[in-house]
Parts: C-alpha cells; sequence; structure tokens
C-alpha cells in the first residue's frame, strides 16, 4: 500500500498553497491557450488603440507579439514600436508579448523619452487576465468560516 503525504502548515497555509498551485495552472493553461489562437497582424506596427476618455482624446497604442517560450523579445522590436508611435504622434504604448523580454528591449522602453511604454510579458499577461477575468470563469467558490468570537464575548455580557 502507497503511504499518503501529509500536507505541512497550518490548513490556512495548506489553502494558501493549494490556491497558488492552482492559479499557476491557470495561467500557464490560459497562456498556452493564447499561444493556439488564430493570428493576425495590425496595421504599421499597432494592433490595437484604447481611447482612455469618452472623446479620444487621450489614446494608448497597443502592439502584441505572440512568441512561444523561449523566444524573447528583443530591443529591435521595442525600438520599432517606439518608431510607431512617434509617427503617430503618440505618447503612450503598450507592447504585449506572450513571452519574454530582453534586458535591451526593456532599457529600450525605459529609454523612451517622453513616450510612455509599457512592456507586458507572458506572466503579467495571465496574472492580469485571471485578476480581471478575461479568458477565465469561477468554476468553484470555496466558504472558509472562522468562530466569531465578537458573537461569543457579546453572549457573555448580557
Amino acid at each position: 500500500m502507497e503511504a499518503t503525504a501529509v500536507p505541512s502548515g497550518t490548513p490556512d497555509e495548506q489553502i494558501a498553497a493549494a490556491s497558488r498551485t492552482l492559479d499557476e495552472s491557470l495561467r500557464d493553461a490560459l497562456l498556452a491557450r493564447i499561444l493556439q489562437g488564430p493570428g493576425g497582424t495590425g496595421d504599421g506596427g499597432v494592433d490595437g488603440i484604447i481611447n482612455e476618455d469618452q472623446l479620444g482624446l487621450d489614446r494608448v497604442y497597443l502592439q502584441a507579439k505572440r512568441y512561444k517560450p523561449g523566444n524573447t523579445v528583443g530591443s529591435e522590436t521595442v525600438q520599432a514600436f517606439i518608431g510607431a508611435l512617434v509617427g503617430r504622434g503618440a505618447q503612450k504604448g503598450v507592447l504585449i508579448t506572450t513571452s519574454t523580454f530582453s534586458k535591451a528591449a526593456v532599457n529600450a522602453a525605459n529609454q523612451s523619452g517622453s513616450l510612455r511604454i509599457v512592456l507586458i510579458d507572458g506572466d503579467a499577461l495571465t496574472k492580469l487576465m485571471t485578476r480581471f477575468n478575461v479568458g477565465v470563469r469561477v468554476a468553484q467558490t470555496v466558504e472558509i468560516k472562522r468562530v466569531d468570537l465578537d458573537y461569543f464575548e457579546e453572549a457573555e455580557t448580557e
């Protein structure tokens, strides 16, 4: 007969560890699903535009790069995105990848002058997607109850 491993830590610590494991598994599955999706290219180095206000006066330009794990986005991709932003007179841009960014790419984004560029790698992307319920749904809710000490203190004072 095989021995069953007894989880260590308090029940709360075990639940927290299990929750982290489930979250990591979900994010891995989400990234794998994104990599399977149909591809498409944007126009002129920009894949999308977000209007930050209802009048469209403040815009954020988006560029997405779906790269397999291990294929790092380099500085040349960031520099091309910067060029596309400058060509459109943009002030803000978000470059998203399913992979990671090289140090040179991060440096290029940080040295983009007056442009504000945010880099979102695959890990940050899946964290944002799960946080804001994009591409995921709640499968189960667990309710954890504790002893209400205030209830008992009030009952003792009556």
